[in-house]
């Protein structure tokens, strides 16, 4: 086996999800009715998802089968190779060991199709026609976009203003696929022309696009929607990446003590962390799991728990995560992404039981640690994932500051092919030092009108 590629044989491609909430110590709180801020039951869901989803998005269950059709489109990419990052060491002189698992090699670019399948999968066999949906920098529109076409379903995708701006290229994917785009906020819906009439000039956030994707869904009854990340369902089916990461991380003859990954809402995190975290909670193990997020949106190093809306309108339950609060709209940069207010319920609950770690890192220092990843280990990445490599270069230098050979895993979400413009930016001097200021935080959170947790 080659000391840089740790490969599987694709007949060790998992079987089954991983379903955290069976060994967290404390369950995740429950969504809230807006209204009575009562509990909600399973039902409330239906009028957007397939029954098959809402089961998993509410299932205790420790392991969840994946469906044969599922593990054989996941054959066309998985598994996905995790590879020894041996000329980044050296360009930082560290003793520590870098793995990276990459999902780039994806039809799609990055680890969004391994979610976007099983949902298009479990709509196809509900009957549903059509899915709705929202992006930010175009990875989950993609990754959907494709699915659907694999499952003979239309697709209508709702893409983030300043991202449908900034990355024209992820559009003509979608395009090419065979979805419609809109850019958001929109015209064409309630939600989208309540934004506009406040903020025509309004550069949308992923919030503002879910409202618009949620209340197309709600008002067909041929149309459902499907979400890219946050939802529990859809962190359970990213699950594949860790588990085939711990198979390689055996093959290697290692165990991370450190798994670093991008956060925008967890889809990203939680698939290559949650296998990793199984060991700490089940065998005992140490294992320290590090989000990496951006200063601009710090919603879990800067926000509050609170019960808060998922979209930016106010049409979802509400849902108890760390949150910079649903009317948020973060500036401007080029990691659209992880421009969401708010994180998941399940990866909310890790960080409030300390289970996990959060830092976050601004976007100059996130191009600085891309570039130099890519000058040594060949891929481009994404600027997402740049979050990530940049927490993995803190590391390596307090790897080498204490002189300790710690192992270091993470997860290169998606390369950055479709993104250039950003690193155009980079190299001419346009890209800020972006600090969300603590007025800015205060006045955020200030606006949220919501059930305190106590």
């Amino acid at each position: 086996m080659s000391q840089y590629k740790i490969i599987l044989d694709e007949r060790e491609i998992p079987e089954r999800w991983y379903n955290i909430v069976a060994d967290m110590p404390n369950k995740p709180l429950p969504p809230l009715d807006p209204a009575t801020r009562e509990p909600i039951g399973p039902e409330a869901l239906s009028a957007i998802f397939p029954d098959a989803l809402i089961e998993q998005e509410v299932s205790e269950a420790r392991w969840v089968d994946i469906p044969d059709e599922v593990r054989e489109l996941y054959r066309r990419w998985r598994p996905t190779p995790l590879f020894r990052a041996r000329a980044l060491e050296r360009a930082l002189d560290t003793p520590a060991h870098i793995y990276y698992k990459y999902e780039g090699v994806s039809p799609a670019g990055s680890h969004k199709p391994n979610t976007a399948v099983p949902q298009a999968y479990y709509n196809k066999q509900a009957g549903i026609r059509r899915i709705t949906t929202e992006t930010g920098a175009g990875q989950w529109g993609s990754a959907l976009s494709l699915a659907c076409k694999w499952f003979d379903l239309e697709c209508e995708v709702y893409m983030v203003r300043i991202s449908f701006e900034q990355k024209p290229y992820r559009k003509l994917m979608m395009n090419t696929w065979g979805a419609t785009v809109i850019p958001s906020p929109s015209d064409r819906t309630e939600a989208g022309r309540k934004i506009l009439a406040a903020h025509p000039d309004s550069p949308g956030s992923l919030g503002i696009a879910i409202s618009e994707a949620i209340e197309c869904a709600a008002t067909d009854p041929h149309t459902k929607y499907a979400l890219g990340s946050v939802l529990n369902h859809v962190l359970l089916h990213q699950t594949i990446i860790g588990q085939e990461a711990l198979l390689q991380m055996e093959k290697a003859g290692e165990l991370p003590d450190v798994v670093i990954a991008p956060f925008g809402g967890g889809s990203n995190f939680a698939g290559l962390t949650f296998p990793f975290l199984r060991l700490n909670l089940t065998e005992g193990k140490r294992i320290r799991c590090i989000a990496s997020e951006s200063t601009s949106c710090p919603k879990l190093t800067r926000g509050v728990f609170r019960y808060d809306f998922g979209d930016g309108v106010g049409m979802t339950p509400l849902l108890p995560m760390y949150t910079l609060g649903h009317d948020f709209v973060p500036a401007k940069i080029h990691a659209g992404g992880l421009r969401y207010h708010g994180a998941g319920a399940i990866v909310s609950q890790l960080l409030r039981d300390r289970i996990i770690e959060a830092e976050d890192v601004d976007q100059l220092e996130t191009f600085e640690a891309g570039v130099l990843f890519a000058r040594t280990e060949g891929i481009i990445p994404a600027p997402e994932a740049n979050h990530g490599i940049a927490s993995v270069v803190r590391q390596a230098k307090q790897a080498k500051e204490a002189g300790d050979k710690r192992t270091i895993l993470f997860n290169l979400s998606g390369h950055g092919h479709f993104d250039m413009a950003a690193y155009e930016a980079y190299f001419a001097g346009k890209l800020e030092r972006h600090i969300l200021g603590e007025e800015a935080i205060k006045a955020a959170v200030a606006q949220i009108d919501t059930p305190t947790i106590p």
